[in-house]
């Protein structure tokens, strides 16, 4: 059983309470990530799930057990990190198959288990090498299938694309989420980087200030955030955020919010500002207008051509405007 439940988890950090009363069911097989910015407490929440960390309040429960008083290797968890901590001097055979010959398992198991998580992740060829002769890309696979061999109740990974470029992060991406699918285990994944929470998670976490913002799938989240910081966090280019007053909005509206690629640039619309920048992106324009003190984002799709310094009008539909109260929760 991989579900994971945690409640009133609180975490202080002697008079600094950096996790205010988080509760949270995660149904086994889930691929569930926490995201905010940095400090919001999604790496310590994640070191109380592993063991790393006390709580100073709350339950941990881990396939119907409570864990509390379990210590990490007891816990049915594997974890990945940022850092790839390999043994240098080791193959990559042996650093899968360290954590299993300390735990007393049997050659026969060790080997089978190797040979499993060597296959999903493409490393057969790579088993007797060592860490310094692979590729970022290939070490962190190397990370996620000393995870794999242990079989564990739930995957943990800790900004396990951080270290990769560009191109190795999505490569990477797409292997975690093939490899979930395969294995159907449940994982709890942190991050910092909302494109991939949004192309990994079945459900995302936010979190800020300790605190959990909203829960809810990708396409929930975007569609239909909570407030503002849920609104501009999750989306990229992010929301755009103006005074409700340049539009006729009900006194209640402090703020509206609009996505990039809701705006379209024309003669009519309601909205006038002035074009600062453009980013030709091939398949993608994006045009930045400045309207009063704030800089706008607008997405469009194909090739487009404005003169910087012109003037352009924001087109919208009604429908696509997002509205937030003065203490920036959603009014729907």
């Amino acid at each position: 059983m991989g579900s994971l439940t945690l409640k009133n988890i609180r975490k202080s950090f002697g008079q600094v309470e950096v996790l205010h009363d988080i509760n949270l069911e995660v149904e086994e097989g889930e691929f569930v990530i926490f995201v905010g910015p940095s400090g919001c407490g999604k790496s310590t929440l994640l070191r109380i799930i592993a063991g790393l960390e006390n709580a100073t309040s709350g339950d941990v429960i881990i396939g119907g057990e409570r864990v509390n008083h379990l210590p990490p290797s007891k816990r049915g968890i594997a974890m990945v990190f940022q850092t790839y901590a390999l043994y240098p001097h080791l193959t990559v055979a042996k650093n899968m198959s360290l954590g299993l010959k300390q735990a007393g398992e049997s050659a026969s198991v060790i080997a089978e288990r190797v040979k499993m998580a060597a296959g999903m992740l493409e490393l057969e060829p790579y088993l007797q090498r060592r860490p310094a002769e692979l590729s970022g890309g290939q070490r962190q696979r190397v990370a996620i299938g000393r995870a794999i061999v242990r079989d564990p109740k739930l995957f943990l990974f800790d900004e396990p694309l951080s270290n990769l470029d560009a191109a190795l992060r999505v490569n990477t991406r797409i292997e975690i989420a093939g490899l979930h699918r395969r294995l159907g285990t449940t994982i709890i994944y942190v991050t910092h980087d909302q494109v991939e929470a949004m192309t990994l998670a079945d459900r995302i976490v936010v979190l800020q200030g300790g605190n959990v913002e909203q829960v809810g799938s990708p396409m929930e989240l975007y569609n239909d955030p909570d407030n503002i910081f849920v609104a501009g966090f999750i989306g990229s280019p992010a929301m755009n955020f103006l005074d409700a007053r340049l539009l006729d909005m009900p006194p209640e509206v402090k703020t509206i919010g609009l996505r990039p690629e809701a705006i379209s640039l024309g003669d009519d619309g309601p909205i006038a500002g002035e074009i600062s920048h453009l980013e030709h992106l091939g398949a993608d324009t994006n045009v930045y207008v400045h309207v009063n003190d704030k800089l706008l984002t607008v997405r469009l799709f194909g090739q487009h051509d404005y003169e910087v310094g012109s003037t352009v009008r924001l087109c919208f539909s009604p429908e696509s405007v997002f509205r937030f109260d003065v203490e920036g929760k959603r009014i729907r």
